[in-house]
């Protein structure tokens, strides 16, 4: 897949073959067959081309990392921890590129809570708390977490 992902493209068994061969020796047969079993599996669809057929990906390399993700994330009975564990795996790069995918994902907000205007946003988690720390609750947040503020 990574070849037919390369080329952003349908390519040919032959293509595939030749860029495979810069790296080692393979057979047209079993490039032939790898693509055949992955039109098989739904994951490239062809086009007859002659007597031969182009091939396609049909989901980009991000989709379908996605979806190994969120297939992993699905099967957890922990859902909360399996994320703070990958999270804990991701280097600073990873985690700054999540967190980019999160504003594109929650749309106009930018980072520091504001919109795209310069509006404040607060948002209020669970505990009554907006994620900048404030209570928007009016009880004593210690009080809440079973400290008696002694």
């Amino acid at each position: 897949m990574s070849r037919v992902w390369k080329w952003n493209r349908p390519v040919t068994v032959r293509e595939v073959l030749e860029d495979l061969q810069q790296e080692r020796s393979i057979a047209y047969t079993t490039v032939m067959t790898v693509l055949d079993n992955l039109h098989q599996k739904g994951w490239v669809r062809r086009e007859a081309e002659g007597r031969a057929y182009r091939y396609e990906a049909v989901s980009t390399r991000a989709a379908y990392a996605a979806a190994l993700m969120n297939e992993a994330w699905s099967q957890s009975d922990n859902q909360a921890a399996a994320l703070v564990a990958f999270f804990g795996m991701m280097s600073p790069e990873q985690r700054a590129a999540l967190r980019d995918a999160l504003r594109i994902v929650e749309g106009p907000e930018t980072a520091t809570g504001e919109t795209a205007t310069g509006e404040s946003v607060a948002r209020e988690t669970s505990s009554g708390e907006t994620a900048t720390g404030q209570n928007t609750t009016g009880e004593n947040p210690a009080a809440t977490k079973g400290d008696t503020g002694r």
